[in-house]
């Protein structure tokens, strides 16, 4: 990951770095290996994630197309 500092402006380049960094979900990955996740946990967690998000593209295209 690169980030240029122009000016001598660094707060401006961190902001864009921890922007990168949120995107690619850098700081999702660092928490959640903080401790050691079960493989059954891991499945359960992910199943459960991949339900929310489905979920969440069923509404946004009930409230676009109205069904």
């Amino acid at each position: 990951m690169l980030v240029t500092v122009r000016d001598n402006n660094v707060d401006q380049a961190l902001r864009s770095l921890k922007k990168k960094m949120q995107r690619e979900g850098v700081f999702r990955e660092m928490k959640l290996r903080r401790h050691f996740e079960k493989p059954s946990e891991r499945k359960k967690r992910e199943k459960a994630e991949a339900i929310r998000r489905i979920r969440k593209l069923q509404r946004k295209r009930i409230e676009r197309d109205g069904f």
